[in-house]
């Protein structure tokens, strides 16, 4: 398949990130270069001026988080059959840690065939976790700790005290998890990293990635699932999806294809991915059996994992955690077993009427993740999929497992998150966060939803998010993002978009809620936008600054762009408008937007 073809499909042009084409404000996506001469991740929003009595009253850009990689640089050539810059190269060749391991087949498909695959050397650990135990900052993590602290890059730091002036963006109310003047620097990352309360997902053959952690001292991100099934096999599709994905703010991107061209349309993915992806490779194991449970195997199941490794897969989600001890309790559920990998170890151990081989060989996959630098994502298979089943023996006998589990990885050196539920009520949500603190020793908790009710189809990316936020704010490092379709059937572009947004704003709110620095920061310059009647600016600062416009834009036909005029908003009118009636009572105080008493 020639790179033609998916320069066609490319749905963004070269103002792709940038979002908005106005001309009074735009979104813009600025990189500048910071460590060892890779673009950092930080988008800047700028924003228009306070005009005020005649003068005009400049306002500084907000700096937020971005997860686009290259796809953001306006200079990028934007063609998927080149792939990403491979920003990481010179870090893993300066380690020496790994070898070449010969190189990946080739194929009419795939333009990126040939490509040398990097394993361990004899006797090394290429791992994130290896080095944090050594006390070794990498440079992945010190471009961790620049993404993430947004605190500094946006002049708040030591700003984070009850008396810190009403008059500036500074404001921060304190929060349920972070204490004041909290910054997250390369030696925190190193820490978080070598304690397994983080993790960096980084696979040696994923040079394209913009490094990431996820653990819940950090910034709470949302995973995005795509991937081809025997109904819908097109690689340029995915493709797509996935740049979509990230344009609205994926952290990571989760490959669950189980049609036509798997390992092709990985590769396309993994060469043109910032963002960490992961798999379950017991989709594809079983696709080598011709979907018949029943004929996995180990040896197989092996085979898949190196083939994946090689590729560049940051993580793994491996349902070791499913017993024979367990299926019992399971099989009286209302629902059943609503995970795919749970059903299917089920009806393996059922069969041959023995252990779950990926827990009978476990340290073996730990040698081959240590390899390759690939972190576990220990799959909840046993996870609730209804309200009535939650928290129950099933499911909190797995998580006790998934701790067991994540302190032999430990052992090898390798990155671990435990994954979560399911379908629970919000008064049993809290539960779950404890029992995977104190049960998984605080390694990083990666959850779907949880869905509150099971009676929003159509609407269950708001029953998942209401879920996700309480559980985000409760200490879960990462969201599984759910998308209106959940249920009903395969999600298309503007519901993933729904989904995207929706989580995103979910962890933002579960970020606000922990008193993570920052994150009310970009709130603020949005409170202050809108006591201003900025309204570009208003719209550029939101999530979705597409939908922000088409609504202000319909509700007002006389919507200007000179920050000017209408003083009113569409719902209110001029006659009505309680912000336009505040900036009249402020000034007859002599107040400004946010001063105080």
């Amino acid at each position: 398949m020639s790179g033609s073809v998916f320069r066609t499909i490319q749905p963004f042009s070269s103002s792709a990130f940038r979002i908005l084409e106005t001309a009074g404000g735009e979104l813009f996506q600025k990189r500048e270069h910071r460590v060892n001469d890779a673009p950092p991740s930080a988008a800047e929003i700028e924003l228009s001026p306070t005009l005020c009595g005649g003068t005009c009253r400049p306002n500084p850009p907000v700096r937020v988080y971005d997860t686009a990689g290259a796809w953001a640089d306006e200079s990028f050539h934007f063609d998927t059959s080149r792939g990403l810059p491979k920003i990481r190269e010179k870090w893993l060749d300066a380690r020496g840690d790994t070898e070449a391991a010969g190189r990946l087949a080739e194929s009419a498909k795939n333009p990126f065939g040939g490509r040398a695959v990097r394993r361990a050397k004899p006797g090394c650990r290429p791992t994130q976790m290896h080095y944090a135990k050594k006390g070794i900052i990498t440079p992945e993590m010190e471009y961790v700790a620049l993404r993430e602290n947004l605190a500094l890059h946006n002049g708040v730091e030591g700003a984070m005290s009850p008396d810190a002036p009403r008059s500036s963006l500074r404001i921060q109310h304190a929060g349920t998890w972070f204490g004041k003047g909290f910054e997250i620097t390369p030696e925190f990352v190193r820490g978080e990293v070598a304690r397994g309360r983080a993790i960096i997902p980084a696979n040696v053959n994923h040079p394209e990635l913009e490094p990431m952690a996820i653990g819940r001292n950090f910034l709470v991100k949302i995973n995005t699932n795509i991937g081809n099934s025997s109904m819908a096999s097109s690689i340029p599709q995915e493709i797509e999806k996935m740049l979509w994905a990230i344009k609205w703010g994926s952290d990571t991107m989760m490959d669950l294809s189980t049609g036509a061209d798997i390992t092709d349309t990985r590769e396309w993915l993994i060469r043109n991915c910032p963002t960490p992806l992961g798999t379950v490779p017991l989709y594809q194991a079983l696709e080598k059996v011709g979907g018949v449970a029943e004929e996995l195997s180990w040896e197989s199941y092996r085979d898949v994992l190196i083939e994946q490794a090689e590729q560049g897969v940051d993580y793994f989600t491996i349902h070791a955690g499913v017993l024979r001890e367990f299926l019992p309790a399971a099989a009286g559920r209302m629902a059943g077993i609503a995970s795919r990998g749970g059903s299917i170890m089920a009806k393996w151990m059922l069969a041959h009427k023995k252990e779950n081989f990926l827990y009978e060989h476990w340290r073996d996959i730990c040698e081959i993740m240590a390899s390759y630098d690939v972190a576990f994502s220990i799959g909840d298979g046993l996870r609730p999929g209804a309200i009535a089943d939650a928290n129950d023996s099933a499911q909190l006998g797995e998580l006790k497992v998934q701790g067991e589990l994540a302190k032999i990885a430990w052992e090898h050196d390798v990155q671990v998150m435990c994954e979560g539920p399911g379908h629970v009520p919000l008064q049993m949500v809290d539960e779950n966060m404890r029992c995977q603190l104190d049960w998984c020793a605080e390694a990083p908790f990666y959850t779907l939803g949880p869905l509150v009710s099971d009676i929003g189809a159509g609407y269950d990316h708001v029953t998942a998010a209401l879920g996700a936020l309480q559980i985000g704010a409760g200490g879960t490092a990462m969201l599984c993002y759910v998308t209106p379709k959940e249920h009903l059937g395969l999600p298309a572009r503007d519901d993933v978009r729904e989904g995207v947004v929706v989580f995103k704003l979910a962890a933002h709110a579960a970020d606000l809620a922990k008193g993570h620095p920052a994150a009310q920061y970009r709130d603020n310059a949005m409170s202050l936008a809108r006591a201003e009647f900025r309204w570009n600016d208003q719209i550029n600062l939101s999530l979705d600054p597409e939908r922000a416009r088409e609504y202000r834009a319909k509700g007002d036909p006389e919507f200007s762009r000179d920050n000017s005029r209408p003083h009113h908003c569409s719902m209110c009118g001029p006659k009505f408008c309680s912000m336009r009636a505040s900036i009249e009572i402020r000034e007859a105080f002599g107040k400004k937007p946010g001063e105080g008493k």
